[in-house]
């Protein structure tokens, strides 16, 4: 029987168990380089006894050289095994081993050539055939690509279990000339499979299919030995990145939306706002160019008649007016922080209650909140006394055509300024009655059911005002006071800035700048004590009525 090659190529391990039964055996010795030999008259050799002389070599002519051993790679398909352990293949002639080139140079001293010592032949080692039967262990076949052709696998290694009645292998044949053997593409880039901490005992047949045979274990390239690494690089997908080479990496939201979301949401709200706009115009404007609409203007001009009214702007209207909006500039400001805090800077817990501790921004909004709620009260105290409530509490029926109608005349641009020095058009009377006495009070009571003046123990009442009741009203209160704030500024500079502005801190109704400079002024003042809003300025305030800690 011909002895196997001293050096198989053996490939990656497909299993966990073939790569410790690897890493455990023996490492196979690398085979011994060839010795060159100067080209001499080869001399005749005696042949050694029980050999026949011209038995089992064949006849070389000369000149001519051996064809060089190709190597065709592994079969792709059952087909083409088949076709390959069908065709007779011819052995390539192999290379003189090490002690046989010693032979046949001559011994030093004796001048004769070593081949005519007698020895035992040596047989020329056969080179692995591809396409072998599945039976013979430690023949590569590649992986079954189909399930189909795992479950063909198996059926034939059953047929083949018996062994073979001949040893005798059929030559492999060299490839035509002028034809180009078959190349091997190569193996997919996937690493070899870790073999697991504990050595496992080599597996009693090989050829066996795995259950798991058409699946690719996940390599664990930290726990493969040295041996067996490769520094074939991973795909994309086994060191965890998408395709795209993008990192999987969360993207920072903002109240549960992206920068990328927010910003598309904002456009998509600017361009509708514009589209509303300009079809509100114009459909405002060709109404009151109608016969109707120029009479539903003659019967409702904007305002109903006020006789008893006082007129004019109080200074402490003035004062009232300025301080309601640098306190409310402020709250809006600490209640949107208050919202998007993850982690306060600081807390601040009561001298009477150490058991209490809230964040200083939360303190800050609070006594914001009791600041803006005295001067409140003082403003309603002075409108009931003086009799100017009359200007901002509805009196007829006739305020709502006439607040239809004002609001058709500021949609048109031709806005209804008349007679605001006596009174207010009807929808400035509703909007000033929703903001003092509707909402301004749904502020205060669901900020006390939310800070700690509400009593906590008392069940009957947290029963009758749930706390989420209170979040839900507080919030969209805010979103009014916001707008409000927005819309009247706006009219203020569309309807005759420096007029407006006169009446509002001058409390004269008179068009030059000293309202516009006082304007400025208050402006830079409450932007200086929003940016003043901080827990580096404001902790010292409050350790004055309490603890401050981290």
């Amino acid at each position: 029987m011909t002895p196997e090659p001293t050096h198989r190529r053996r490939g990656l391990p497909r299993t966990e168990e073939e790569a410790a039964a690897r890493a455990a055996g023996p490492q196979p010795a690398p085979a011994a380089p060839e010795i060159s030999v100067p080209t001499e008259p080869e001399p005749v050799v005696t042949q050694s006894s029980g050999a026949k002389a011209g038995a089992g070599a064949p006849a070389q002519q000369s000149g001519a050289e051996p064809a060089p051993h190709r190597r065709r790679g592994l079969p792709r398909t059952e087909a083409e095994a088949a076709a390959r352990t069908s065709q007779p293949q011819q052995a390539p002639a192999a290379p003189a081993p090490a002690e046989a080139v010693a032979q046949n140079t001559e011994a030093p001293g004796t001048g004769a050539p070593a081949s005519t010592q007698q020895g035992p032949p040596a047989e020329a080692p056969q080179p692995p055939v591809v396409g072998l039967p599945p039976d013979k262990p430690g023949r590569r076949r590649g992986l079954p690509r189909t399930e189909a052709e795992a479950e063909a696998r198996a059926a034939e290694t059953d047929k083949s279990s018996a062994p073979p009645a001949s040893e005798a292998k059929p030559a492999r044949q060299a490839p035509a000339a002028g034809t180009k053997p078959a190349r091997r593409t190569g193996l997919d880039s996937t690493p070899a499979p870790a073999p697991s901490e504990e050595p496992q005992p080599a597996p009693k047949d090989t050829t066996a299919p795995s259950p798991g045979l058409p699946k690719t274990p996940t390599p664990d390239t930290a726990s493969v030995p040295s041996d067996l690494k490769t520094d074939t690089p991973q795909p994309r997908a086994e060191r965890g990145l998408p395709a795209g080479g993008t990192s999987t990496e969360p993207a920072r939201t903002i109240a549960g939306r992206t920068t990328r979301q927010w910003g598309v949401l904002a456009g998509t709200g600017a361009g509708g706002l514009v589209v509303l706009t300009t079809l509100l115009v114009a459909g405002a404007q060709w109404f009151l160019g109608t016969e109707t609409g120029t009479s539903f203007l003659a019967d409702y001009p904007g305002q109903y008649a006020q006789p008893d009214a006082p007129g004019g702007y109080p200074w402490w209207l003035n004062w009232a007016h300025f301080f309601n909006a640098f306190l409310m500039i402020l709250i809006i400001k600490t209640g949107i922080q208050i919202r998007t805090e993850t982690r306060p800077q600081a807390y601040w817990t009561p001298r009477w209650n150490t058991k209490r501790k809230i964040s200083l921004t939360i303190w800050t909004h609070q006594v914001l909140d009791l600041l803006w709620v005295l001067n409140g009260v003082v403003f309603v105290t002075l409108l009931v006394t003086t009799g100017y409530w009359q200007r901002v509490v509805p009196t007829s029926w006739e305020i709502f055509p006439n607040a239809v109608s004002a609001g058709i005349q500021y949609a048109s641009l031709d806005w209804p300024t008349h007679g605001e020095w006596a009174h207010y058009n009807s929808l400035q009377e509703l909007a000033y009655f929703t903001t003092i006495f509707i909402a301004a009070p749904l502020a205060i009571t669901t900020g006390i059911r939310m800070s700690g003046l509400w009593p906590t123990n008392n069940q009957t009442l947290n029963k009758a005002f749930p706390v989420e009741t209170a979040r839900a009203v507080h919030f969209p209160v805010m979103i009014y006071f916001t707008a409000f704030i927005l819309i009247h500024v706006i009219l203020v500079f569309a309807t005759g800035a420096l007029r407006n502005l006169n009446l509002i801190y001058t409390g004269q109704e008179t068009t030059n700048w000293t309202g516009f400079f006082l304007f400025t002024l208050s402006l830079a003042v409450i932007i200086a004590a929003a940016l003043a809003t901080r827990a580096v300025l404001i902790a010292p305030i409050a350790s004055l009525f309490g603890r401050i800690s981290r």
